[in-house]
């Protein structure tokens, strides 16, 4: 029975965390230590976290990284403080001006709601390991996995999340692997479980990896 590793921090907060886990993640895998010497640099990429950092990234759903920050700017210019009860405040005109859609408009009040009735703690949510992080906030309806996985990676510091759904990293992994097709999600998700609890770790690199081999800055995603 392989023995149970147990996650080297509680929160991925400095460099240093970043440093230890990629050691980690040399010693679980051969393949990886390989792309961890290729790779250049493996950035921290923390994120506020909280309401307003799930705010941000529900603003940049199925939009453009320009479009999410002209909204994301337009959001932070019209609400302050960035608060769940101030956002209920705002007039529906003032949100429709802001560029939010009215399905983003829903998403948001559910979660600012989540907040208020105590149904959902943000700052507690990496004290549950990573299938139950994940499963408590895309239980709110608007929240899918990819949007879940990204909050509890950059702005919560998960250290055991995988974004398998997202592409530059079936890209990077297919590419590290020399894989003949992109892993589906599913089975990214597969092989990543020889990762945890490192898999925070590993998303970074990949991303970071992806954007290195392709040289055109478009694997990260925030």
């Amino acid at each position: 029975m392989k023995k149970k590793i147990e996650p080297f921090v509680d929160s991925i907060k400095t460099e240093q965390d970043i440093a230890d886990g990629l050691k980690m993640l040399g010693q679980l895998d051969e393949t990886l230590l390989q792309i961890i010497k290729q790779t250049p640099s493996v950035p921290l990429r923390r994120e506020q976290s909280g309401f307003p950092g799930l705010v941000r990234i529900i603003i940049g759903q199925h939009v453009s990284t320009a479009s999410a920050s002209a909204i994301h700017r337009r959001f932070i210019d019209s609400i302050h403080p960035i608060t769940p009860k101030r956002y209920l405040e705002i007039p529906e005109e003032i949100l429709i001006q802001i560029g939010l859609t009215r399905a983003k408009q829903a998403t948001i009040t559910n979660l600012a709601n989540a907040i208020i009735d105590e149904t959902l703690d943000l700052e507690q949510i990496n004290q549950l390991e990573e299938s139950q992080a994940v499963a408590k906030l895309t239980a709110l309806k608007g929240i899918g996995p990819w949007t879940a996985e990204v909050y509890l990676l950059f702005c919560a510091g998960h250290p055991d999340i995988f974004a398998a759904g997202d592409l530059a990293l079936r890209e990077a992994v297919r590419h590290a692997y020399d894989m003949e097709e992109r892993p589906s999600e599913n089975e990214l998700r597969e092989i990543a479980t020889k990762w945890s609890p490192f898999r925070g770790i590993a998303t970074r690199l990949f991303w970071s990896y992806y954007e290195h081999v392709k040289g055109n800055g478009k694997g990260q995603p925030l």
